[in-house]
């Protein structure tokens, strides 16, 4: 234990606020779901899901009571209606959970290197663990009920070899090699969170009380399709086949069952680890069409944030994240 009182570092204060935001808005959504939830077996994966976020809300709350920081206010019941009808099939509640998953193991795997106290340090490994138990959860009721999609296959290396040729970087023209191996997993990767964002998209552009925020997710589709119809093409020129998932996952509700801000918010969360996943591929992908592909869908999905983020600012929904002092301002 640390023998005296030590400050939470900046990358310890605001990795816990982001987290605390993010988990009262998935106590919305998944309280939302449970509302309807009929299946049985996937009913407790999401109970689980609930669980885990007030339990991090809970100890969140502490840290920030002991250390005089006031508590973000998140999301809350006046952001989620759980009398509205049914917005999405039960399948698409466990497609979601193993999908949320992902990116939060990404973002904790991030967050751990950057936190010191030995409190935060242990919190932040619980948050890994319990998560990595409910991805595995997740996948393995996915597999049993025949609703995941595996990653294409290819064949075995025979033996050792060696890259001979810099046509190995090149792609736009002469000889072009096949994907490799990492270059279609994260071609596959990225066709299923995009498809999961259009169809958080298409029901929100359903239930959308501001017009604003319906063109905001129409536009949102529009992007999603050109993405995945790009990967699709690149997987398809390559003989390998593309993961399917359906919009049938969707209802025909139009009664809001969240707030507009909340709606606003997961998108941009969306958008966030969207440009994280790109990222990680373009540094995975040695074919120089891959990269210019990968940095224009960056920069196009960034201004789409931005986009959202001002939407955010003019309502009054985006909450003031933890920041350094304006030391300008001090001074003037």
């Amino acid at each position: 234990m640390e023998a005296h009182k030590v400050k939470l570092t900046s990358s310890e204060y605001s990795s816990l606020w982001a987290n605390y935001i993010g988990d009262s808005m998935s106590i919305c959504i998944f309280t939302f779901f449970l509302s309807h939830i009929e299946d049985v077996e996937i009913k407790p994966i999401v109970e689980h899901a609930l669980s885990i976020s007030k339990q991090h809300l809970n100890i969140i709350s502490k840290i920030f009571e002991a250390e005089g920081i006031p508590v973000p206010r998140g999301f809350t019941s006046e952001d989620v209606n759980t009398q509205a009808p049914r917005l999405f099939e039960d399948t698409f509640y466990l497609q979601y959970i193993k999908h949320v998953t992902k990116g939060s193991l990404a973002t904790y795997s991030a967050v751990l290197p950057n936190v010191f106290r030995q409190d935060i340090r242990h919190y932040f490994i619980s948050c890994l663990t319990s998560t990595m138990e409910l991805y595995d959860k997740a996948t393995d009721l996915l597999l049993s009920k025949g609703l995941e999609v595996r990653s294409p296959y290819i064949p075995y290396q025979q033996q050792v070899e060696f890259v001979e040729k810099q046509s190995f970087l090149s792609g736009w023209l002469g000889e072009q090699r096949p994907l490799s191996g990492l270059e279609i997993t994260h071609l596959y990767a990225n066709i299923q969170t995009n498809k999961l964002g259009q169809s958080l998209s298409l029901a929100f552009a359903q239930s959308a009380k501001q017009k604003e925020v319906k063109e905001y997710m129409l536009r949102g589709i529009e992007i999603t399709k050109k993405h995945i119809d790009s990967f699709s093409n690149l997987l398809k020129t390559n003989y390998l086949p593309v993961p399917m998932t359906s919009d049938e996952m969707v209802s025909e509700s139009t009664i809001a069952p969240f707030s507009d801000k909340l709606m606003m918010y997961h998108i941009g969360l969306l958008s966030a680890t969207g440009m994280g996943n790109y990222g990680l591929a373009l540094s995975l992908s040695p074919r120089k069409d891959l990269a210019a592909m990968y940095v224009k869908y960056i920069a196009e999905t960034g201004l789409y944030a931005e986009d959202g983020a001002n939407i955010n600012i003019k309502h009054n929904w985006m909450e003031r994240p933890p920041q350094a002092v304006n030391r300008d301002q001090l001074t003037k």
